[in-house]
């Protein structure tokens, strides 16, 4: 398949004003779209569509409804259809591409296409980008969806994915040369496409927007390069990091210097590193130096460090009522991490020195300072507290009381399996026998927390010691469920094995019962990894699952042997919804509801958006009220990116014992949108998380479910283990003019 000549004439016939007012066979006349939408989608319409999406289910109830009468039942319906995934859909979603009067349905058909990721779609899809008189609303989503097609091709499908990366490259092309008249719709989404789809001549399309006027375009034209990780535009993006006004335009330029190793930048790094006055643009030169590996940064980093760690210290002192979790510890673990990179087995006393102090503040809960600790200085830290006293029952007491210290010294232990003699000299040997003697003495004491014992698991296994398969396969015994997934999940990256193949087999029939699914769904994964039939076979059984997250793991785990395509095993998901929970969550569409989230840090204020993600807003709601939510911490904070809480273990891997279905909308995810978290499609439930700055690529991914309207200061403000005390859900009258959400909003960034 080949971008042909009549595509790259159709874009340029596309900016032709007289051509791009042709008018379709189709298309109404004034006023008749409107009446057609006039219609509101009755409650037994959305009673209809909701739970079908929430059961995945789609058959003659809802294939109907895309040829509906009114426009908007047929937007919904073709938005469902996105949402349920379902191949089968493609042919009638393609028609109303190709034919519906209505541009916002044609958009949605383009954007459900992208959702489902089939390759059946994409010939449509180029022609839809090739139609001159198209709408840029829906050349916008047809962009979007063909990025999103050819990020999920296999890789055997090298010529359609290359067709449909040249697809956006030329799209992309045509906008530029339309200079200050290009589309700002169909710019964004096509730079998003081009980091999704990845075609190899992008770069130097991606760099003309990077002196575009609208700062979110050149922000979303150096993301698309750093996540190409391409260095063939630094050129124009060095002038970026030091001269643009806006300040995710110079964040986003340090990340495309430090993913390319860009050695010229480093001067400009180290300057916007120590003293930008935005803690998104030195967060992300921080981590650019990291990558650079030049120990000529470390200097003026230890003296950022300096200042840094003075007010983190007044700040937690603060009169006696100190704050537990200063605003500084974020970007202060970030530049641990970056020293522990161009420090290493350096033994250097300044960095040695202040990661004493700051582990000591943060009472060896930070998996960062032990990390960096452990690169440093291995055998210093192999002194230091608790190992220097591991075998006191007061140490021991102090460790079985507090999993997050146990985790985060395991992974400070961990590192020291990765150290040779040629960086460490001859002494490495015995560091990594003592430090395997303290992990398997962690492993061995059954008071340990469980909630722990991954991170150890992980440690042990960096070591590759010769009964590393056995110690996991015992593991797979674990009452804990994420004990067990983590060992599944090491032993398989240890490759095809036939007595792990056999425990893996033995274990995943003893899931059967586990509410949480995490162990089940590594072992069909590892399982997956042993290539034998006996594997399999084992695999077969969970098509007979009641978990939909089972049987679908196991159709592509199949599919991916070459064992059989049983994709008619999927089947619907068996929702605990019931009737009287779709009628509620319907409900709160008529409102307007806000949650407003009570920090250590202070409130802040979410939107939601029911119109959008109603069941997503319906859970949410419902967990806030019984009070789920309160005194969880937030485990989960990454400077510039997000915040994320709502786990009742606090390690990442918790949840309500069930799942909710992914509600893939057209809302975007920009600073301060609210999204759930996921370890894999409609795999959501407590977890959520706040964005601090645009994230683009999680667009059409990750459910939206609200946006923050108040209180950003303290979205940026929260730390790693900050705590949501209460969340307070609202209800109040609709807005006289209620917002149109679905809408793409580029404004405000």
């Amino acid at each position: 398949m080949l971008v042909t000549l009549a595509f790259i004439a159709g874009v340029a016939a596309s900016l032709n004003p007289a051509l791009a007012q042709q008018r379709r066979g189709r298309q109404s006349a004034p006023g008749q779209a409107a009446q057609s939408t006039a219609r509101a989608l009755s409650e037994e319409i959305m009673l209809r569509i909701v739970r079908a999406e929430d059961e995945r289910r789609w058959d003659g109830s809802l294939s109907p409804l895309l040829s509906d009468r009114s426009a908007r039942v047929r937007r919904r319906a073709a938005l469902a259809a996105g949402r349920i995934g379902d191949e089968r859909a493609v042919p009638s979603l393609v028609t109303l591409l190709q034919t519906d009067r209505d541009a916002g349905v044609r958009a949605m058909a383009a954007f459900a296409l992208g959702e489902v990721e089939a390759a059946s779609g994409a010939d449509a899809l180029m022609a839809a980008l090739n139609r001159a008189a198209e709408s840029g609303e829906v050349r916008a989503r047809v962009i979007e969806a063909i990025g999103k097609i050819a990020a999920a091709l296999p890789k055997t499908d090298e010529a359609r994915t290359k067709a449909l990366g040249e697809a956006v490259v030329f799209a992309l092309d045509a906008e530029a040369a339309r200079g200050v008249r290009g589309n700002r719709r169909i710019i964004l989404e096509g730079l998003t496409a081009a980091l999704r789809a990845a075609p190899s001549n992008a770069a130097p399309t991606l760099a003309k927007f990077l002196s575009h006027k609208d700062a979110r375009i050149r922000a979303d034209a150096a993301n698309a390069l750093a996540r190409l990780r391409t260095g063939e535009a630094n050129e124009q993006v060095r002038p970026h990091l030091t001269n643009d006004t806006e300040a995710i335009v110079r964040a986003n330029a340090a990340r495309v210097l430090g993913v390319s190793e860009d050695k010229a930048a480093l001067d400009a790094l180290v300057e916007r590193a120590v003293g930008d006055t935005d803690e998104r643009v030195r967060v992300s030169s921080i981590r650019a130096l990291y990558l650079l590996k030049d120990v000529r940064g470390a200097a003026p980093l230890l003296g950022r460090v300096t200042t840094l760690f003075a007010a983190y210290t007044a700040a937690r002192a603060g009169g006696g009522g100190g704050i537990a979790h200063p605003r500084e510890a974020g970007e202060l673990l970030e530049l641990a991490t970056t020293l522990s990179r161009l420090l290493a087995n350096t033994g250097d006393q300044r960095a040695v020195g202040w990661l004493k102090e700051f582990r000591l503040a943060e009472s060896m809960s930070a998996p960062e300072i032990e990390i960096a600790f452990a690169r440093i200085a291995p055998a210093a830290y192999l002194r230091e507290d608790p190992f220097n006293k591991i075998s006191d029952e007061a140490t021991r007491a102090r460790l079985r009381s507090n999993w997050r210290v146990v985790s985060s010294v395991a992974q400070g232990l961990g590192e020291i399996g990765g150290i040779t003699a040629a960086t460490a000299g001859s002494g490495v040997v015995r560091l990594q026998a003592d430090a395997q003697i303290i992990l398997r003495g962690l492993l061995d004491d059954a008071a340990i927390p469980s909630v722990a014992v991954p991170d150890v698991l992980r440690a042990l296994a960096a070591f590759k010691s010769t009964d590393v398969a056995e110690v996991l396969r015992k593991q797979l015994g674990a009452k804990d469920a994420i004990v067990r997934a983590t060992a599944a999940e090491l032993l398989g990256e240890l490759g095809p094995d036939e007595a792990n193949a056999r425990a893996l087999i033995a274990a995943l029939r003893a899931t059967t019962g586990d509410e949480l699914n995490d162990a089940a769904l590594s072992i069909l994964d590892a399982l997956g990894k042993q290539k034998s039939a006996a594997a399999n076979e084992a695999i077969k059984t969970a098509l007979d699952s009641t978990d939909h997250l089972l049987r679908r793991r196991a159709v592509a785990l199949l599919k991916a042997n070459d064992a059989g395509d049983f994709s008619s095993r999927i089947g619907l998901v068996a929702t605990r919804n019931t009737l009287p929970d779709y009628r509620r969550a319907l409900a709160r569409r008529e409102g307007r509801w806000r949650a407003t989230v009570a920090t250590d840090k202070g409130s802040f204020v979410i939107e939601l958006l029911p119109e959008d993600a109603p069941l997503t807003v319906d859970n949410f709601v419902q967990l806030a009220r019984r009070g789920y939510f309160n005194n969880l911490s937030f485990h989960r904070v990454v400077p510039n990116f997000v915040i994320q809480g709502g786990d009742p273990r606090g390690d990442g891997n918790g949840g309500p014992g069930y799942q909710i279905r992914c509600e893939i909308n057209e809302v975007e995810y920009e600073r301060g949108a609210v999204g759930m978290a996921l370890s894999g499609k409609d795999t959501g439930g407590s977890q959520w998380f706040v964005t601090h700055s645009p994230q683009p690529h999680l667009d059409g991914g990750y459910t939206v479910f609200g946006r923050v309207v108040a209180g950003l200061d303290v979205v940026d403000a929260i730390e790693r283990g900050d705590l949501i005390r209460s969340i307070t859900v609202t209800e109040g009258p609709p807005p006289a003019s209620k917002p149109a959400s679905k809408a793409r909003r580029r404004q405000h960034r």
